[in-house]
Protein backbone atom coordinates (compact mmCIF):
# COMPACT_ATOMS: atom_id res chain seq x y z
CA UNK A 1 0.00 0.00 0.00
CA UNK A 2 1.35 3.33 -0.98
CA UNK A 3 1.56 6.10 1.30
CA UNK A 4 -1.99 8.06 0.08
CA UNK A 5 -3.35 4.91 0.72
CA UNK A 6 -2.12 4.17 4.33
CA UNK A 7 -2.78 8.27 4.75
CA UNK A 8 -6.75 7.29 4.08
CA UNK A 9 -6.72 4.03 6.08
CA UNK A 10 -5.44 6.32 9.04
CA UNK A 11 -8.17 8.77 8.31
CA UNK A 12 -10.62 6.43 8.00
CA UNK A 13 -9.68 4.67 11.71
CA UNK A 14 -9.16 7.91 13.38
CA UNK A 15 -12.92 9.00 12.34
CA UNK A 16 -14.16 5.92 13.58
CA UNK A 17 -12.21 6.19 17.15
CA UNK A 18 -13.99 9.72 17.08
CA UNK A 19 -17.07 8.57 16.52
CA UNK A 20 -16.98 5.46 18.86
CA UNK A 21 -15.54 7.23 22.01
CA UNK A 22 -17.83 10.36 21.54
CA UNK A 23 -21.00 8.17 20.70
CA UNK A 24 -20.62 4.55 20.36
CA UNK A 25 -21.01 1.75 18.06
CA UNK A 26 -23.47 2.97 16.69
CA UNK A 27 -23.11 6.36 16.26
CA UNK A 28 -19.78 5.40 13.77
CA UNK A 29 -22.12 4.65 10.95
CA UNK A 30 -20.28 4.28 8.04
CA UNK A 31 -22.30 7.26 6.26
CA UNK A 32 -20.75 9.16 9.36
CA UNK A 33 -16.99 7.26 9.13
CA UNK A 34 -16.95 8.85 5.50
CA UNK A 35 -18.29 11.94 6.04
CA UNK A 36 -15.73 12.37 9.19
CA UNK A 37 -12.74 11.44 7.28
CA UNK A 38 -13.45 12.79 3.96
CA UNK A 39 -12.03 9.62 2.68
CA UNK A 40 -14.21 8.15 -0.67
CA UNK A 41 -17.12 5.26 -0.12
CA UNK A 42 -14.47 2.92 -1.98
CA UNK A 43 -11.58 3.41 -0.08
CA UNK A 44 -13.59 2.36 2.74
CA UNK A 45 -14.61 -0.96 1.36
CA UNK A 46 -10.89 -1.37 0.19
CA UNK A 47 -9.26 -0.82 3.40
CA UNK A 48 -12.48 -2.60 5.71
CA UNK A 49 -13.82 -5.48 3.79
CA UNK A 50 -15.53 -7.31 6.43
CA UNK A 51 -17.35 -4.06 6.68
CA UNK A 52 -18.22 -2.17 10.37
CA UNK A 53 -16.85 -4.96 12.86
CA UNK A 54 -13.74 -5.25 11.32
CA UNK A 55 -13.04 -0.69 11.09
CA UNK A 56 -14.53 -1.28 14.80
CA UNK A 57 -12.15 -3.51 16.13
CA UNK A 58 -9.29 -1.85 14.24
CA UNK A 59 -10.46 1.38 15.73
CA UNK A 60 -10.98 -0.56 19.26
CA UNK A 61 -7.19 -1.89 18.85
CA UNK A 62 -5.55 1.47 17.71
CA UNK A 63 -7.41 3.23 20.83
CA UNK A 64 -5.81 0.58 23.12
CA UNK A 65 -2.27 1.09 22.01
CA UNK A 66 -1.88 4.27 22.21
CA UNK A 67 -3.99 4.29 25.78
CA UNK A 68 -0.99 1.74 26.21
CA UNK A 69 1.80 3.67 24.64
CA UNK A 70 0.56 6.79 26.89
CA UNK A 71 0.56 4.53 30.09
CA UNK A 72 3.81 3.43 29.34
CA UNK A 73 5.28 6.31 29.07
CA UNK A 74 3.89 7.61 32.65
CA UNK A 75 4.85 4.20 34.00
CA UNK A 76 8.53 4.79 32.97
CA UNK A 77 8.79 8.62 34.57
CA UNK A 78 6.83 7.39 38.17
CA UNK A 79 8.71 6.43 40.89
CA UNK A 80 6.33 3.94 42.36
CA UNK A 81 3.25 2.04 41.31
CA UNK A 82 0.73 3.98 43.28
CA UNK A 83 1.93 7.03 41.34
CA UNK A 84 2.05 5.42 38.03
CA UNK A 85 -2.09 4.42 38.60
CA UNK A 86 -2.61 7.89 40.69
CA UNK A 87 -1.16 9.45 36.97
CA UNK A 88 -2.97 6.72 35.00
CA UNK A 89 -6.45 7.87 36.88
CA UNK A 90 -5.30 12.06 36.18
CA UNK A 91 -5.00 11.42 32.98
CA UNK A 92 -8.12 9.94 32.20
CA UNK A 93 -9.70 12.09 34.44
CA UNK A 94 -8.26 15.12 32.15
CA UNK A 95 -9.48 13.28 29.17
CA UNK A 96 -12.87 12.81 30.18
CA UNK A 97 -13.05 16.67 31.34
CA UNK A 98 -11.69 18.08 28.43
CA UNK A 99 -13.76 16.24 26.37
CA UNK A 100 -16.96 17.32 27.40
CA UNK A 101 -17.38 14.43 29.83
CA UNK A 102 -17.60 12.02 26.58
CA UNK A 103 -14.26 10.46 26.35
CA UNK A 104 -14.23 7.80 29.21
CA UNK A 105 -12.45 4.91 28.32
CA UNK A 106 -11.53 3.81 24.37
CA UNK A 107 -12.97 0.39 24.67
CA UNK A 108 -15.41 0.03 27.14
CA UNK A 109 -18.59 1.40 24.64
CA UNK A 110 -17.54 -1.04 22.26
CA UNK A 111 -17.52 -4.08 24.92
CA UNK A 112 -20.67 -3.02 26.93
CA UNK A 113 -23.08 -2.41 23.23
CA UNK A 114 -21.29 -5.18 21.47
CA UNK A 115 -19.10 -7.71 23.06
CA UNK A 116 -22.05 -10.54 23.53
CA UNK A 117 -23.40 -9.50 19.74
CA UNK A 118 -20.14 -9.64 17.63
CA UNK A 119 -17.51 -12.23 18.42
CA UNK A 120 -15.17 -10.76 16.69
CA UNK A 121 -15.57 -7.14 18.62
CA UNK A 122 -15.43 -9.04 22.03
CA UNK A 123 -12.22 -10.50 20.68
CA UNK A 124 -11.03 -6.74 20.04
CA UNK A 125 -11.77 -5.84 23.25
CA UNK A 126 -10.72 -8.56 25.37
CA UNK A 127 -7.08 -8.25 23.46
CA UNK A 128 -6.89 -4.50 24.73
CA UNK A 129 -7.99 -5.10 28.23
CA UNK A 130 -5.72 -8.16 28.58
CA UNK A 131 -2.69 -6.32 26.93
CA UNK A 132 -3.54 -3.22 29.93
CA UNK A 133 -3.87 -6.08 32.45
CA UNK A 134 -0.44 -7.67 31.33
CA UNK A 135 0.97 -4.02 31.67
CA UNK A 136 -0.11 -3.48 35.18
CA UNK A 137 0.59 -7.04 36.00
CA UNK A 138 4.44 -6.22 35.03
CA UNK A 139 4.60 -2.74 37.32
CA UNK A 140 3.74 -5.13 40.18
CA UNK A 141 6.48 -7.61 39.80
CA UNK A 142 7.14 -9.46 42.52
CA UNK A 143 4.19 -9.19 44.58
CA UNK A 144 2.51 -12.68 44.99
CA UNK A 145 -0.81 -11.13 44.16
CA UNK A 146 0.13 -9.29 41.04
CA UNK A 147 -2.54 -11.54 38.64
CA UNK A 148 -5.34 -10.43 40.96
CA UNK A 149 -4.49 -6.67 41.91
CA UNK A 150 -3.72 -5.72 38.17
CA UNK A 151 -7.67 -7.15 37.16
CA UNK A 152 -8.69 -5.24 40.47
CA UNK A 153 -6.61 -2.05 39.20
CA UNK A 154 -8.50 -2.53 35.79
CA UNK A 155 -11.64 -2.90 37.40
CA UNK A 156 -11.49 0.21 39.76
CA UNK A 157 -10.33 2.27 36.77
CA UNK A 158 -12.98 1.36 34.22
CA UNK A 159 -15.78 1.39 37.20
CA UNK A 160 -14.52 5.10 37.84
CA UNK A 161 -14.03 6.47 34.82
CA UNK A 162 -18.33 4.73 34.65
CA UNK A 163 -19.12 6.91 37.03
CA UNK A 164 -17.09 10.08 36.52
CA UNK A 165 -18.99 10.17 33.47
CA UNK A 166 -22.36 9.25 34.61
CA UNK A 167 -21.86 12.26 37.10
CA UNK A 168 -19.95 14.37 35.28
CA UNK A 169 -17.42 14.63 38.13
CA UNK A 170 -13.52 13.81 38.70
CA UNK A 171 -14.63 12.68 42.07
CA UNK A 172 -15.18 8.99 41.53
CA UNK A 173 -11.91 9.07 40.32
CA UNK A 174 -9.84 10.71 42.93
CA UNK A 175 -11.46 8.35 45.44
CA UNK A 176 -10.29 5.58 43.48
CA UNK A 177 -7.07 6.71 43.15
CA UNK A 178 -6.82 7.58 46.99
CA UNK A 179 -8.14 3.96 47.80
CA UNK A 180 -5.33 2.61 45.31
CA UNK A 181 -2.52 4.28 46.48
CA UNK A 182 -3.50 3.05 49.88
CA UNK A 183 -3.85 -0.03 48.74
CA UNK A 184 -0.54 -0.21 46.88
CA UNK A 185 1.99 1.24 49.42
Amino acid sequence: MGQKGTATRVRILAAAQELIETGGYFSAGLNQVIAVSGAPRGSLYFHFPDGKDQLVGESVRRAGQAMGAAFEGMAESSASVAEFVEGVLRHLGDRLEESGWQKGCPVATVALEMAAASDPLQQACSEVYASWTAALRARLDGRQDADDLAVTILALIEGALLLAKAHRSREPLDRVAGRLATLLR
